[in-house]
């Protein structure tokens, strides 16, 4: 498929296919014509028969006779496209390895016997064709001989990247050979042109002069120091020092021992005059404990890890051989145009084509899930100026690759530059970056004004997305191959636009869905085996990311059992202060250390790298188990060795399906009457559960198939067509209907945070995850920093938790059966979903200390001299604990003071509306619909922090500030009035309710408006002073003579 070749459109359900041409200017592509030798350039010759030379039997990629010779004897002896190892064609020398190759000699090539083995493939092969086709309609009439898939035995290269042609093309596909079916830069194929692969080139001529005087092998020159590197792990662990770590454990330790006595005094000392302010304190204080338990003891484990970028580069990326790093797919979800402006979704995908990684290897998937025109019209521009941004970039190792926040960068932007035209180059390129911004700005403009009629696009057809919520599925091929250069002539990543099919009456699950039609229609397209997703508005900061993330996933020893590489996530446009803790540096840098030393952090949302074949459901690889102890006949061992007796089959042979290929068995099960072997019924059984990989995946022959190839690619026989087709298919809005497509496969429906319930499936299935956290950070976006939509936010992710603790998935009660989840990562997604109930214990809480002082009581008995010790101990504990937990992972006080905060604002708001509309959705069946958080910015340096926003959820903190503040002057004029024996039982009481006062200190700041108005703190004080003096001025009363006379208590009225 071309890039910008049209947009292509359709539903599958509708048997509905359009390609829309002409709204994009098609890009002059380069002369291919496949008749020479990839590697040097000359003829590729013919054979002996006149056929033409084909060295690579799998891939038919085109290399003359002397490269292939000359790969065999000193090269890798491997296809630089398919990896496959070249065997040896008659007339050439036998090398060392073709032992392997199962001793096939000329002559049986001469005859052409075939294999026993290879007629039972091509038998099992058609009968997957005829399997997993049923109910799809007519297939290509010219391709019907042989079936359009094939497992994971054979498959194209994993490059993102699938065969160029046009739409009508049907390119004929074999399992035998295949003379040049792709040109240079199509699909699979790297690019070895004379700038790639110049040394390569170059050890060509050289060995090329001395044909005639072939030795053996010679040595090896490479340094001895570099292989034992490329050998290293490619991360470690770095465990926290021991010296701050463990009096951090054992202050933990100590605080649960001293708060387990406060308790018992609490409760064993009740307040007989306030029995219901000291139950309630009571019940508050006890689920405090039980929350603090559930946060802390997660952290118990706390580690930092480091990546060795070097070593991965010697290991896959060796000089003079095909780069060996893994492909990877990246995920770009947006909805509204308005609420999610373009050019920030711009700025994100400029950031991923610029990456520094190899472009034959990068795909990247933007999901529109609003069917926008406007979107669409940015992303054409977006891939137009990204021709000019990706070679900038790179030739300057420029930082961050955002246009949008490298020239905003407030530093000295020449520092390490050498090149003579920077200067000239980097004003050129924001000249260009301002004109595209304008383009862009000027198609938003446009598109706030609908049309009655609807959109329509340059070529006069009605855009196919007019109706956001009736509309077919839409593709379209803006990068890659075929038309993907940039102005330098180089190959660019692949840039796909997606925009799922919606119809009335289907659920479509919100971005959770979108995530799933996305990872569906990659592993058509390009089947990268893994997959990085960011949100909208989070731009890849460090180049090397996807590199740092490959350190964990591509590690030989431990890789194949990660199912995922969680980066934190840093923020860009925050206030200096952090006013509502939106960097939320305590969860990232220190509950997330903690959970990697145990099973793996949590799946946050975005800036995550995952493993495609943990995403399809499977189980992570086992590791060898031990062998277990048999009893024998003897007495001590009171027992009998236990024999396993194996049924014989109908020739008396027993038959085992051990080791059999996946994909053989799912091919055998199409067909159980032609089952070629005989054997027990537990193999059975296991063969006819594969019957339903269909009901699992979905009825797509394709994608299917694509679930089978652990390290990716796409079936090589498969025409752009047939990809096209699939690609609509897998994307149709009915394709999940009775599949487990949300249950047990992808992004897993049923809460609002499809994050949590993800990661927690893949963790119970045995998985681990990882923690990155580079130098550099790998990710940074935008926050809502103004106080509305900051709590909206909040209680988005608060009302996710609490849907996920009413569900089936609630960690209290799912993933007993394999016994795969530990522990202390149970108690983290506990922690997860039951920190929203919190809300209601901290609003009566935070109410208690006004009521004391409007009521004078406490809920607290005159305490001794030994009670005092718990309060005092109980009070160290917790700020030693805090001051340890700061010290080992680097986070400042401020940024620790702010969490608490706003962990306080948060509580009696937004968790606590969360706790409410949950219990109506579970109990009422009362649904309520979250808005996507506007990620616009304002012009003015923090406009939007000082901007007020009226929402109900400032209602139940308001009140509390109010009935606070009320209750501190009630109760400063009560101990007035009552003299100075009242002030001490007072001082406890003021001590309560500024603790609340303080901690909603952020929240009062926010209601008061810009700082350039009078401090909030002059307003409060000032307010409590004046109300104060004012009841102590009454008292007093210095203006009115005050008469002397008999004391009427002690003589009485009448004396």
């Amino acid at each position: 498929m071309e890039a910008n070749a049209g947009l292509v459109a359709g539903s599958h359900n509708r048997n509905e296919l359009v390609v829309i041409h002409g709204h994009e200017e098609i890009k002059p592509l380069k002369n291919l014509d496949g008749q020479f030798c990839e590697i040097c350039g000359d003829q590729i010759g013919v054979t002996v028969e006149g056929d033409l030379f084909v060295a690579c039997d799998e891939c038919g990629f085109p290399v003359c006779r002397p490269c292939y010779e000359y790969e065999r004897r000193e090269g890798t002896q491997n296809c630089p496209q398919c990896k496959t190892r070249y065997k040896r064609l008659r007339g050439s020398a036998r090398v060392p390895g073709d032992e392997d190759e199962e001793d096939v000699d000329d002559i049986e090539h001469e005859f052409n016997i075939e294999d026993e083995q290879e007629r039972t493939k091509h038998l099992t092969e058609a009968m997957l064709h005829g399997k997993m086709t049923y109910g799809r309609g007519h297939d290509d009439e010219e391709n019907s001989q042989f079936p359009p898939v094939i497992t994971g035995i054979r498959s194209r290269p994993v490059s993102g990247e699938f065969p160029a042609g046009a739409y009508g093309d049907q390119t004929a596909s074999s399992l035998h050979k295949r003379i040049h079916p792709y040109p240079v830069s199509e699909a699979g194929s790297a690019r070895w042109d004379e700038k790639k692969e110049a040394g390569w080139k170059d050890r060509m001529d050289d060995w090329k002069l001395q044909q005639g005087n072939l030795g053996p092998e010679q040595e090896d020159d490479i340094d001895a120091s570099m292989v034992d590197e490329a050998r290293q792990p490619l991360s470690r662990k770095v465990p926290i020092a021991s010296s701050k770590i463990n009096p951090y454990r054992m202050i933990i330790v100590a605080r649960l021992v001293i708060l387990a006595f406060f308790l018992r005094y609490r409760i064993l000392n009740p307040v007989h005059d306030a029995i219901g302010l000291w139950l309630t304190s009571i019940v508050c204080e006890i689920w405090f404990a039980f929350s603090w338990i559930l946060d802390q003891f997660p952290k118990w484990f706390p580690i930092d890890r480091e990546t060795y970028l070097d070593r991965l580069s010697l290991r896959y990326e060796r000089e003079g051989e095909p780069n060996m790093l893994a492909p990877v797919d990246v995920f770009v979800c947006t909805v509204d145009p308005m609420k999610e402006p373009p050019l920030v979704t711009a700025n994100t995908l400029l950031s991923i084509l610029a990456v520094d990684y190899p472009v034959e290897k990068l795909s990247c998937y933007l999901s529109d899930d609003g069917a926008s025109m406007c979107t669409f019209e940015a992303m054409s521009e977006t891939a137009e100026f990204a021709r000019k941004w990706v070679p900038f970039c790179k030739r300057h190792s420029i930082e961050p690759r955002a246009p949008e926040f490298y020239f905003s960068l407030k530093v000295d932007y020449l520092k390490d530059k050498v090149h003579p035209n920077f200067v000239k180059e980097r004003r050129a390129m924001k000249r260009e970056y301002e004109e595209f911004k304008v383009r862009v700005n000027a198609i938003v403009s446009k598109a706030q004004k609908v049309p009655a009629e609807g959109w329509i696009m340059q070529d006069g057809t009605p855009w196919p997305g007019n109706n956001t919520k009736d509309h077919p599925g839409m593709i379209q091929v803006f990068l890659g191959h075929s038309g993907g250069y940039d102005v330098e002539g180089n190959e660019l990543p692949r840039l796909v636009y997606v925009s799922r099919e919606k119809r009335p009456g289907f659920s479509h699950h919100k971005k959770a869905g979108a995530m799933n039609a996305m990872v569906r229609v990659s592993a058509v397209l390009t089947n990268a085996p893994f997959m990085l997703n960011l949100d909208c508005d989070h731009y890849i900061n460090n180049s090397k990311a996807v590199r740092e993330a490959m350190c964990f996933l591509m590690d030989i020893q431990t890789g194949k059992k990660i199912c995922y590489v969680q980066f934190p996530q840093r923020f860009d446009g925050i206030d200096r202060n952090d006013r509502y803790a939106n960097r939320n540096t305590v969860f990232f840098d220190i509950n997330m250390k903690g959970l990697d030393g145990i099973q793996g952090p949590v799946y946050v949302g975005t800036g995550c790298v995952f493993r495609r074949q943990a995403l399809y459901g499977y189980d992570p690889p086992k590791g060898p188990k031990r062998p277990k102890m048999v009893s024998c006949d003897c007495c001590p061992c009171f027992g009998r060795r236990k024999k396993k007796l194996a049924k014989p089959g109908a020739n008396g042979e027993v038959a085992s399906l051990e080791g059999v290929p996946m994909g053989s068995l799912l091919m055998l099960c199409s067909d159980m009457d032609s089952f070629p072997f005989t054997g027990v019924d537990d193999d059975k059984q296991l063969l006819m559960s594969h019957m339903n990989f269909e009901k699992k995946f979905g009825q797509s022959a394709i994608f299917v198939t694509s679930t089978l190839m652990e390290e990716g690619g796409v079936p090589p026989s498969s025409s752009p067509a047939a990809l096209l087709k699939e690609a609509i298919h897998v994307i149709s809005c009915g394709y999940e209907d009775k599949t487990e497509w949300g249950t047990e496969l992808g992004w897993i429906y049923g809460s609002i945070t499809e994050d949590i319930l993800t990661g927690f499936k893949m963790h119970c299935r045995g998985w681990r995850s990882i923690y990155c956290m580079p130098k550099r950070p790998a990710f940074k976006g935008s926050a809502p920093i103004n106080l509305s939509d900051r709590l909206n936010q909040v209680l988005r992710w608060a009302l996710g938790s609490v849907e996920i603790f009413f569900s089936r998935h609630s960690p209290l009660l799912y993933g007993y059966k394999d016994g795969n989840l530990k522990w202390l990562e149970r108690f983290a997604y506990v922690n997860t979903t039951v920190y929203p109930f919190t809300s209601l214990p901290l609003l009566a809480y935070c109410t208690l200390p006004a009521i004391c002082l409007l009521t004078d009581k406490f809920i607290m008995p005159e305490i001794s001299t030994f009670a005092s010790l718990f309060f005092i101990a109980l009070f160290l504990s917790i700020f030693t604990t805090g001051i340890l937990e700061l010290r080992w992972s680097g986070v400042s006080i401020e940024e620790w003071w702010r969490n608490e905060q706003f962990w306080v604002i948060g509580g009696v708001s937004a968790h606590l509306f969360a706790v409410v509309q949950g219990l109506l959705k579970v109990l009422a069946g009362i649904d309520t619909n979250f808005t996507v958080t506007s990620k616009a910015t304002d012009d003015d340096d923090f406009g939007e922090l000082y901007a007020f926003k009226w929402t109900t959820l400032l209602i139940p903190p308001t009140t509390i500030l109010i009935i606070n503040l009320v209750g501190v002057v009630a109760g400063v004029s009560d101990a007035i009035n009552n003299g100075y024996q009242s002030w001490g039982p007072l001082f406890g009481k003021l001590f309560f309710a500024f603790w609340v006062i303080v901690h909603l200190y952020p929240f009062l700041k926010g209601l008061m408006g810009r700082q350039n108005r009078t401090p909030t703190i002059v307003v409060i004080w000032s307010v409590l002073l004046a109300s104060i003096f004012s009841l102590l001025w009454v008292r007093i009363d210095p203006f009115v003579m005050k008469t002397k006379g008999p004391d009427t208590k002690k003589c009485g009225i009448n004396c």
